[in-house]
């Protein structure tokens, strides 16, 4: 236990030193949390360290003295005197009254209390409670510790003035008693584990109470002061007594001096290596990082340092100054902590900051030129990039090989653009890999990805020379074959138009109905369709010509990998069309020509047996009703016999032609048969259906009409009286000047009429030479028939019904009168049959 009668008998030399505390804390009244924390727990301990031999103690520092006993009786247990007799009543004028009594006797000892009054206390006012607990432990405590007057004190602000790592409290103990520190396992990266072991030694075997935390101590920037002090001050009274006193007075000031030096030489130690590594940075960033790290240890690490190395200067002067003045010998540092070791380790140092600034600039500005250098790199490589985007696909593709002859100019026209372009970026690209030359000469940190973008750039630029070159010639070629395609295409149109127009001609006239009448004019269509055939070969040869020359040009596309738009820019004519035409032409119509011409020649062939059958017939019908025709004329006006006899004849000769009527009808049939095959023509006969079946009707009405006209002769002869001999002299004349067998001419009959005794005069005739119906007329005028008109035009319709102007020999049907003379008799029988 730390005995304070001894020291209450001393007086202080000179002003009371503590008052300088008790005016800093008067200053701050404002108490910064953690300080006020540590000051709490530290002055708690203080006060209960002393309250306890009165078998005593406080908790709660501003409550428990607020009444004022154990403030009194803290007095009187570290002072040994007795003050006052202390108000027992609870009110609070009797704890001001006590309080005051306390505050008096620490007037009593030369302290000024400043802003402390017994009713801030009363009140539990923390910071005043603490102030007046600081002010006491300065009186009381640390006042007394007076060895080599001050220098002690000097030695408890140094160290509150430090952020300890614990080796110091260790190393004091280790001082005084050694045999309870191992000092060489304390690590001094460690003050937490340092601390708990000093505290842990300190209150177990030197009976000072554990007033501080470890971790407060370590975890606040500055630990408080007071509570330091007060602390460390219980160090002193735990040593002291007699030379002991003295000896912990002066270890604590060697050993913070000490402590310091040691502590500035190995900062000065770790801090010259840093400064001397010029080890280069990669970035401006880290460069820059580097740089507010110097400015930093300039700013915030370096003045402390100073100002210990100043404080240091100062106590070890002050130290040696006391100590000669006191005739003592010196204070001698251990080797290597002597004030010119450490003056050469700060002027090693300060020459390590310069060349370590110095170098930074440097660094910098190259940084600065890299930095300018990399951006216009990745500049200039990404505009370059974003140029050569697609370039690579643009010249790999196959658009040409779809592509029409004009369509290939065009695109060989924009290739000579983009190779004007190309060599426009060849300065681009020279100027990046200059750039990223000079990045690898300065070392920059990022140079292999600069190297492998400017080789990817330089390996494309190469592929896109290549591939620039690749195209053009493939364009080129390209366009070559397309000239040579389009050359061939010309001459297929040239030479498809005129053969598609034949074809289309040919398939006219193959599917073109005909229409014949005869085995000639068939014949003469196979004449022709063979002609046509002949011509087929040649004409195909021309096709396989065309469609070779169509081959030729899907060689070259295929040989070549054009593939073709399938058009033909001067035609429309396709291959196929072509093929499909002569398909049609060769392998349908031809055939379907030759069998309907076949057909067609089996047909008139057919006609043609037809018409030569009809024809024989017809050769001898016809002739034998013209004969029958004559031997009528001819029996009508032959005087053999009598006109019965005569009659009987014809009815004999009627009977036989009506017995040719089957002839006629087989005639009928094969008639029939050629209207059926619709013949309209027979060269092998003159005579016609229709010309055979008015002759036999004719014949057949002439027999009638004879064999009636001799009925009437008979009638006409009984009823006249006209003689035989009559009619054998009319017969006589008429068969004189019958030329043509059975009727006269007009020249004829009028000869006739003169050989009969009538003549004619020339101007009754036509320049025609027959009589005409005005002829007759004056004829039977001048016969005394006196004729009206209408008479007349009854007896012309009897001698000729037929408008034919000719007359035969025949004596009319009608019933004459009774004056028609002979005369009249010849006229009527004047009729011209074939007229």
């Amino acid at each position: 236990m730390v005995d304070y009668h001894a020291a209450n008998n001393q007086i202080p030399s000179g002003p009371p030193t503590y008052m300088e505390q008790e005016n800093d804390w008067d200053r701050d009244l404002l108490l910064d949390p953690a300080w006020e924390k540590q000051q709490r727990k530290t002055f708690t301990a203080w006060c209960n360290s002393h309250l306890r031999k009165a078998g005593t103690q406080i908790d709660n520092i501003e409550e428990d003295f607020r009444d004022g006993l154990k403030l009194m009786l803290l007095l009187e247990v570290i002072s040994g005197e007795r003050l006052p007799k202390p108000e027992r009543g609870k009110m609070r004028v009797h704890k001001i009254n006590n309080v005051n009594k306390a505050l008096d006797f620490i007037a009593s000892k030369g302290v000024k209390l400043v802003s402390i009054g017994a009713e801030e206390i009363v009140d539990g006012n923390a910071k005043m409670t603490l102030g007046m607990i600081w002010t006491i432990i300065l009186r009381f405590a640390i006042q007394d510790i007076s060895v080599e007057e001050t220098s002690a004190k000097e030695g408890l602000l140094l160290w509150c003035q430090r952020k300890t790592d614990g080796l110091a409290f260790n190393a004091l103990i280790h001082r005084h008693r050694p045999e309870l520190i191992d000092y060489d396992k304390l690590r001094k990266d460690d003050a937490v584990t340092n601390l708990n072991n000093a505290f842990e030694v300190a209150e177990k075997y030197l009976d000072i109470p554990k007033m501080l935390d470890a971790e407060d101590i370590v975890g606040t920037l500055r630990p408080d002061e007071k509570a330091i002090m007060t602390y460390v001050s219980c160090f002193y009274h735990a040593f002291s007594g007699g030379s002991e006193g003295e000896t912990a007075a002066k270890s604590v000031s060697a050993t913070i001096l000490a402590k310091l030096a040691s502590d500035l030489l190995e900062w000065i130690r770790r801090t010259i290596p840093w400064l001397e590594n010029r080890k280069p940075e990669k970035t401006m960033a880290e460069m820059q990082q580097k740089l507010e790290d110097f400015r930093d240890y300039r700013r915030v690490h370096k003045p402390p340092k100073v100002q210990e190395k100043c404080q240091l200067d100062i106590n070890f002067n002050t130290l040696q100054t006391k100590l000669r003045l006191s005739n003592r010998p010196a204070f001698m540092p251990s080797e290597g902590r002597m004030v010119s070791d450490i003056n050469g380790a700060w002027h090693t140092l300060e020459g390590a900051e310069k060349g370590y600034e110095e170098w930074l600039l440097s660094e910098m500005r190259r940084l600065e030129r890299l930095d300018h250098l990399a951006m216009k790199f990745r500049q200039k490589a990404a505009i370059h990039e974003c140029w050569t985007e697609g370039q690579e696909a643009m010249l790999t593709q196959k658009d040409y090989e779809t592509a029409s002859l004009s369509e290939v100019k065009a695109l060989l026209r924009k290739h000579e653009a983009f190779e004007s372009d190309l060599a426009a970026h060849q300065d681009r690209v020279e100027q990046i890999a200059a750039i990223a030359q000079e990045l690898n000469e300065l070392d920059y940190y990022d140079s292999p990805s600069v190297n492998t973008r400017c080789q990817k750039i330089c390996e494309q630029w190469d592929i896109l020379g290549s591939l620039t070159q690749k195209r053009r010639e493939s364009l080129e070629r390209t366009e070559k074959q397309l000239e040579s395609i389009d050359e061939l295409y010309l001459e297929y149109a040239k030479r498809a138009a005129p053969f598609n127009n034949w074809m289309e001609g040919a398939m006219e006239d193959l599917q073109d109905m005909f229409i014949v009448h005869n085995i000639e004019e068939i014949q003469g269509l196979m004449t022709a369709h063979d002609q046509f055939k002949s011509t087929l070969p040649e004409a195909n040869k021309e096709r396989e010509a065309i469609q070779a020359i169509q081959a030729e040009v899907q060689k070259i596309a295929d040989y070549n990998g054009i593939r073709l738009s399938g058009t033909n820019p001067y035609t429309t004519i396709t291959p196929e069309s072509i093929d499909e035409k002569w398909e049609k032409v060769a392998m349908q119509l031809v055939p379907l020509r030759d069998q309907a011409l076949q057909e067609e020649l089996t047909k008139q062939q057919s006609n043609d047996t037809l018409r030569s059958k009809f024809a024989n017939q017809a050769n001898i019908v016809g002739p034998w009703i013209q004969n029958k025709m004559e031997e009528i004329g001819r029996i009508s006006i032959e005087m053999n016999g009598t006109l019965e006899d005569q009659l009987t004849n014809l009815k004999d000769y009627e009977q036989s032609i009506i017995d040719y009527k089957p002839n006629i009808d087989d005639l009928e049939s094969n008639h029939t048969l050629i209207q059926e095959a619709l013949i309209f023509d027979n060269k092998y006969t003159d005579y016609t259906m229709e010309h055979l079946r008015v002759g036999w009707e004719q014949l057949l009405t002439t027999i009638a009409r004879t064999i009636n006209e001799i009925e009437n002769q008979i009638l006409t002869r009984d009823a006249k009286g006209i003689s035989q001999e009559q009619l054998h002299e009319y017969r006589a004349s008429f068969n004189h000047f019958d030329k043509v067998r059975g009727a006269l001419m007009a020249e004829e009959f009028k000869a006739c009429l003169i050989s009969l005794g009538y003549d004619v005069e020339n101007d009754k005739q036509k320049r025609s030479g027959q009589m005409v119906s005005d002829d007759f007329r004056a004829l039977l005028i001048s016969t005394g028939n006196s004729l009206g008109d209408a008479e007349f035009a009854r007896i012309m319709s009897i001698v000729d019904p037929n408008n034919s102007a000719f007359y035969l020999f025949l004596l009319s049907s009608f019933k004459l009168k009774r004056n028609v003379d002979n005369y009249l008799y010849l006229a009527l029988s004047y009729c011209d049959y074939f007229h």
